[in-house]
Formats: C-alpha cells, sequence, structure tokens
C-alpha cells in the first residue's frame, strides 16, 4: 500500500547548514556530473558547485558530490552541516563505516578523514522532490569542462528553485508503506 506524502525542503537549525547534493547521469554514455548547494536556516544561498566527473557509476557520482559539498562546508568556516542525499545506496555507503564498496574505496577513505575533524554533521536520505537546487546543478555540470566548477548563488535559475523551497511549496509523492 502506497501514502501520499508531501515533500519540500526543510531548512537546518539555526547554526546549521544543509548541504544538498545531487547527481545527473547520461545512461546511454555514462557521463556524470554533481551539484551541491549549502544553505543556511534561512534558506539563503552560502555556497554552490557543479562537478563535470565524465564517465563514472552513479554510486561515485553520488558519493563524490557529497564529500565535495563536505569538503567546501569545512572550508568555509561550517562546523555543523546536514548532508542530504537522494541516493539511498550513497547515503547508506556513508552511514556505516563498517561498509567498504571496493570500487569506492578511495573515496569513503576522503569521508573518514572528515569524520575525524572538529565540527558536527549527519548524513540523511531526501526525496528528490526535495532536491530541486541541486537537480538544476548538476544538470547544468555537463555543460562544463571536466573537473569541479564554484556557481555563483545569484544565477536566475538557481535563485528560482531555492525561492520555491523557502515559500516551503511542497509536491506530492506515493511513498510504500513499511510493514
Amino acid at each position: 500500500m502506497r501514502t501520499e506524502v508531501e515533500i519540500y525542503w526543510k531548512p537546518p537549525p539555526p547554526e546549521w547548514v544543509t548541504l544538498n547534493s545531487d547527481n545527473s547521469i547520461h545512461t546511454d554514455s555514462s557521463h556524470a556530473s554533481v551539484g551541491g548547494l549549502i544553505r543556511d536556516h534561512t534558506g539563503r544561498c552560502l555556497a554552490a558547485y557543479a562537478i563535470n566527473l565524465g564517465s563514472c557509476s552513479i554510486t561515485r557520482a553520488e558519493l563524490r558530490g557529497a564529500i565535495e559539498g563536505l569538503q567546501l562546508a569545512w572550508d568555509t568556516g561550517h562546523r555543523r552541516a546536514r548532508v542530504e542525499l537522494d541516493y539511498l545506496c550513497a547515503v547508506q555507503l556513508l552511514q556505516s563505516l563498517d561498509a567498504l564498496d571496493h570500487q569506492q574505496t578511495d573515496i569513503i577513505q576522503r569521508f573518514r578523514e572528515l569524520l575525524t575533524r572538529q565540527w558536527e554533521f549527519v548524513v540523511s536520505h531526501v526525496f528528490g522532490e526535495g532536491n530541486k537546487c541541486v537537480d538544476h546543478l548538476a544538470s547544468h555540470g555537463h555543460l562544463l569542462p571536466l573537473g569541479y566548477h564554484s556557481m555563483s548563488c545569484s544565477d536566475p535559475a538557481l535563485l528560482n528553485y531555492i525561492m520555491y523551497d523557502c515559500q516551503g511549496i511542497s509536491e506530492p509523492r506515493l511513498i510504500l508503506n513499511e510493514g
């Protein structure tokens, strides 16, 4: 049985930031890009990025977006961060310190190094409807040269998505009931 729920972006508590990250994969070529966005409790964009990764798996793309976003949060002085991803497999890999995906060892090791720093962060799953800003950034990443690119928080298309989120506009989604 399925239940309809309303999905929307939820701001972090004061003193925290939210890092949303998402990937975009062209299935015909496995060409991947990711986008990420760091916002404060008011929804204001603090930093945004897109990465053209070339060819890679969806898991690697999602993990890479999260790790780069965490590094950006650290580098910009944020010490409390919520990391929200819409790819459950990546969330589970990052939440399980015992998990070892041999194809992602280097990224998991970078994540473990980030854990040793003096800060607080949590990794959680969100549905894609709550991640629209970074969906835009990830799609844009395909148009950029290979590598990491800092993006402007004042990009008009991105601002429209941010405004949508800040207004608390939701979208319905059917969720499979457990049990």
